[in-house]
């Protein structure tokens, strides 16, 4: 039961790193757009940027409702980036430790 509580912890790190790096990269991409270096129309920028929409946008929008752009920057990416560390960094250990104390008896 020990390896069970390793092994979805580590896909829950994994989960979290995925979508750390979706938002870093829709984030670069959506700077490439509004400053004209890659052209949204481009029917592969617009197939990955797509992509990245769907994949991001679940975990920005709670964000984006307390958060108003500010300047014309959304600022959302940046404090789920930041909540995203904060639950890899300190919440999945504390639980996977606690996990595992109740697990081993």
């Amino acid at each position: 039961m020990v390896e069970f509580v390793g092994f979805f912890f580590f896909i829950m790190n994994g989960l979290f790193t995925f979508f750390f790096w979706a938002l870093v990269l829709y984030m670069i991409a959506s700077w490439l757009i509004v400053f004209n270096v890659i052209s949204p129309h481009h029917p592969n920028a617009r197939q990955i940027l797509g992509f990245l929409e769907q994949v991001t946008n679940p975990i920005l929008e709670p964000f984006r409702r307390f958060i108003p752009p500010m300047g014309g920057l959304d600022l959302s990416f940046l404090v789920a980036i930041l909540v995203i560390q904060g639950i890899q960094g300190y919440l999945l250990p504390a639980a996977q430790a606690s996990m595992l104390r109740l697990v081993s008896g």
